[in-house]
């Protein structure tokens, strides 16, 4: 259910001044340190960001998809680090339990991942399988009470501080997707084990490693749904988790697209303004313009999925092009800003950095093009 109009706008106000207030003057300490600051964090429970899009039964705000595509947005100015800090709680690491997810286990889990008491991570991909998801690798054998889990899991967000991993993983001898389940698999189960967190070429503060099971003694209660529906599950995890990603591309651009414009009216070459310069003008104009096509597909596409439409077309469509349109902006703001663009104190590299990895994780551009090929043929069009 919908919040009603007053709360909303009260929460995008609050969330607005928090990240221009507090996030925006921090992105050079997180890129430094390679680290989120723990009162930001506390912060950020407390505003509830932790639980955006979990039900109010179960202590969060119960956000519908169009009201967290909006909240993304906003979130979306400021460096992706910050977002990705919860953005695991609100998506891929808990929509697997609130999707499929038995009632025993969201009163478990669920209160504690809304209030931010702990990190939830999506585990899925693997050393050699990646885009290939329904070829995972890792197995789950059930000796009659328990599973033994072991394999291992790569570039997994949030891996270094998860407490929860929803982990895909392969029963019995069906080949492909069709032998994949899914698992919640707290980080305390002994064979349980973290790799060291990746260097990575952006988003410094979002750390990424390897999970490691070594014959890991998961409870038969702790299996969501039934075997073999794990990779039907990721697959929904996926296709909503794309939209709040597409959304967060939106913010960004937005915020690009304001540096840009502050600093060309300011910037003078050749006696006046580079702002008054039309091939400048011609790359705010193309940009803005991108931006908004993204935003109104984004906000299109969230308010479908809230009508109960199928969307997996959609959400792939709004990956896709709001994924590459940031890309983009971020590209012709270095131009904007030339020698400065290129040159930390600005900022603009760093977000340059950042907006690479959008087109890559929750599904490559190339794995969006396949399901948007695939669901219009099925379509007819």
């Amino acid at each position: 259910m919908a919040l009603d109009p007053e709360t909303f706008e009260a929460l995008i106000d609050t969330v607005r001044r928090f990240v221009a207030e507090r996030l925006r003057p921090l992105e050079g300490a997180v890129e430094e340190a390679d680290a989120i600051p723990a009162d930001v964090l506390q912060e950020m429970r407390d505003m509830g960001l932790f639980g955006l899009s979990i039900a109010e039964e179960y202590g969060g705000l119960g956000l519908t998809m169009l009201e967290e595509a909006k909240v993304a947005i906003e979130l979306g100015r400021t460096t992706p680090a910050f977002r990705s800090t919860f953005g695991t709680n609100v998506g891929i690491g808990s929509q697997g339990l609130v999707m499929a997810g038995n009632d025993a286990q969201k009163s478990a889990w669920l209160p504690k991942i809304a209030s931010g008491e702990i990190i939830t991570s999506f585990a899925l991909t693997e050393p050699d399988i990646g885009s290939d998801s329904g070829a995972v690798k890792t197995r789950a054998v059930f000796d009659g009470q328990s599973y033994r889990l072991s394999g291992t899991k790569r570039y997994i967000t949030n891996a270094d501080k998860a407490d929860l991993f929803t982990v895909m993983a392969r029963t019995g001898d069906d080949p492909g997707a069709r032998g994949v389940s899914a698992f919640l698999v707290p980080r305390d189960l002994a064979g349980v084990s973290i790799g060291e967190p990746e260097k990575k070429m952006g988003q410094k503060g979002a750390k990424v490693a390897d999970v490691n099971f070594d014959d890991v003694i998961v409870p038969a209660e702790n299996r969501l749904g039934a075997e073999g529906e794990g990779f039907k599950i990721a697959m929904r995890v996926l296709d909503r988790g794309r939209l709040h990603i597409a959304a967060v591309c939106v913010g960004v651009a937005e915020r690009l697209i304001a540096d840009c414009v502050a600093y060309a009216t300011e910037r003078k070459q050749f006696g006046k303004p580079i702002a008054e310069h039309q091939l400048i003008q011609a790359m705010i104009a193309d940009s803005k313009t991108e931006s908004l096509v993204a935003r109104a597909l984004v906000l299109e596409t969230a308010a479908a999925k809230d009508a109960g439409k199928d969307v997996v077309m959609e959400s792939a469509a709004a990956k896709y092009y709001a994924s590459e349109m940031v890309g983009r902006v971020a590209d012709r703001a270095v131009q904007i800003f030339g020698g400065a663009g290129y040159i930390a104190d600005y900022g603009i590299e760093r977000l340059y950095r950042d907006v690479r990895l959008f087109r890559i994780y929750e599904g490559t551009s190339q794995i969006q093009q396949i399901i948007i090929a695939r669901e219009t043929i099925k379509r007819g069009g």
